[in-house]
């Protein structure tokens, strides 16, 4: 365990900064891609603009906290569950992990907050965060205080299922539109997060929302893994049998054969309600479908007429009858980071890396022309479906451009799929010591300053050969040959 993460951790989780740590360039990763610099400028524009989003307020249970930036009075559970995933590389320097405490303790311990948590039946996605921190810095004593002690994880999985449309929180919130139903669950736009989303269309207030039921048995695998990893075999078999029903629903009467797709569901007769997005790929970042059935999901993500092309994974199919290809209008069209994030990494559960990869770069690519040509120069909220801009929204006959700089979640591009899909380092294990690269690039490229667990790293790569500097032993998969790194600077000849 890495006694230097976890101790931060304390000290965020504590309150005894009192204030946010000083910006510092050496606690970051230091990005190396000569082919394409502009991405590595982004990645620092991100993680400077994100953390002047971090804030103080000394009445939460976590401060100071990310902030999403959109209102300064209120704090979303999926911002900041997004948020926590590209905090992960820094983790003295970005409370992510230590600000979902600001829902862990109000939510499921009624303790005070001056924030508004505006949706609390916001996407449920904890246990999958809290998995991929623990792999990152392998801090066994924040997992087992998590499922152990608090059980943050199951009682919030618990509450999502159980949670009353008539329910009135002791903290300012829109009014909540979960409702756990036999075959699904009811939802709403706004609390899926994927406001005016075309998704049932006239028929979404009796939809079963397949995202809600997949996000349920993500979490239900996850909190089994991460049970098993702090001992606790009975809770760990009890999700496993939570998450093997939910998989079950999910391809009973999400899934149509006829399509390769899941959709939503129409509660009465269970017919599909066929407006594709990408929010059916939770479903496979949850390794609900076979092999067969990933692979034809894979197909929409690389077809340009559905979510790939030069600028993939708009938020509504481009076949669909209400995709806006000239503004984006929000979810009808708009590229949005995070979705975007979650679905190639649904593709990686499945080894589709190379569609992974070139979508996720595309993603990056588009994200950098704006930033070189649309002014003000900056990260923004989402982005057009069909050109090199931001998105807008579009209100009766007027048009208003999204929010500038929005790290916020919008960070997860220029950050984690730079390190994980562009420059390939797509594993970081720390309880394995292992790193998996799938060095695909040409040039230099690689990264340095990389601090997972209790090693600290840098690897360059050439056409030939890998250098590599630790501070400890680890080991380095490049394209599936294994090295054992030792403590020093060692050169690898590749064949």
């Amino acid at each position: 365990m890495n006694k230097l993460v976890v101790f931060i951790s304390v000290l965020f989780s504590l309150n005894i900064y009192g204030q946010k740590p000083e910006f510092n360039k050496d606690l970051i990763p230091q990005p190396i891609f000569d082919k394409n610099p502009e991405m590595v400028q982004l990645y620092w524009v991100a993680w400077e603009i994100a953390y002047n989003h971090i804030k103080d307020d000394n009445g939460l249970i976590q401060s100071p906290y990310l902030d999403e930036a959109f209102w300064d009075d209120t704090i979303w559970i999926w911002d900041t569950e997004f948020m926590s995933l590209f905090s992960k590389y820094a983790p003295r320097l970005f409370p992510g992990i230590e600000s979902l405490n600001n829902f862990y303790e109000v939510l499921l311990n009624s303790k005070s907050s001056p924030l508004s948590i505006r949706h609390p039946d916001n996407p449920p996605f904890f246990a999958w965060i809290e998995s991929e921190y623990y792999k990152f810095t392998n801090d066994t004593s924040h997992l087992s205080n998590l499922i152990n002690k608090k059980q943050f994880l199951q009682r919030h999985y618990l509450f999502f299922d159980t949670i009353q449309v008539s329910t009135n929180f002791h903290f300012t919130h829109a009014p909540i539109k979960i409702s756990r139903q036999k075959y699904g669950y009811l939802w709403g736009g706004d609390q899926s997060g994927m406001d005016n989303t075309p998704r049932g269309r006239e028929k979404r207030s009796d939809m079963f929302w397949v995202d809600a039921l997949s996000q349920q048995a993500l979490s239900a695998l996850y909190i089994s893994r991460l049970a098993n990893e702090v001992g606790d075999i009975e809770v760990a078999q009890k999700f496993e049998e939570e998450y093997q029903q939910r998989k079950k629903l999910l391809n009973t009467y999400y899934w149509d054969k006829e399509d390769g797709f899941y959709y939503d569901i129409l509660q009465g007769d269970k017919s599909f309600l066929k407006v594709r997005t990408p929010a059916s790929y939770w479903a496979m970042l949850a390794e609900v479908p076979t092999k067969e059935m990933a692979y034809r999901m894979m197909q929409y993500a690389k077809d340009t007429t559905e979510f790939g092309g030069k600028y993939p994974w708009p938020s509504v199919s481009r076949s669909d009858k209400d995709f806006n290809g000239e503004y984006g209008d929000y979810w009808r069209g708009s590229v949005w980071i995070p979705t975007a994030y979650m679905a190639t990494k649904a593709l990686e559960k499945y080894g589709f890396y190379d569609v992974a990869d070139n979508n996720a770069y595309n993603v990056l690519n588009q994200m950098v022309q704006t930033y070189d040509d649309y002014k003000p120069a900056t990260i923004w909220e989402c982005y057009n479906p069909t050109k090199a801009m931001p998105a807008q929204r579009v209100y009766k006959d007027s048009l208003s451009l999204v929010r500038p700089d929005f790290c916020g979640w919008s960070a997860l591009g220029p950050i984690s799929m730079l390190i994980e899909n562009v420059l390939g380092f797509h594993v970081v294990d720390a309880q394995s010591k292992t790193v998996e690269w799938r060095k695909y690039q040409s040039g230099k490229h690689g990264i340095e300053n990389l601090q997972f667990g209790d090693v600290c790293t840098d690897i360059i790569g050439y056409d030939s050969y890998v250098e590599v500097k630790s501070n400890s032993e680890y080991t380095l998969i490049i394209n599936g040959v294994y090295y054992k790194i030792h403590k020093g600077d060692q050169r690898i000849s590749l064949n």
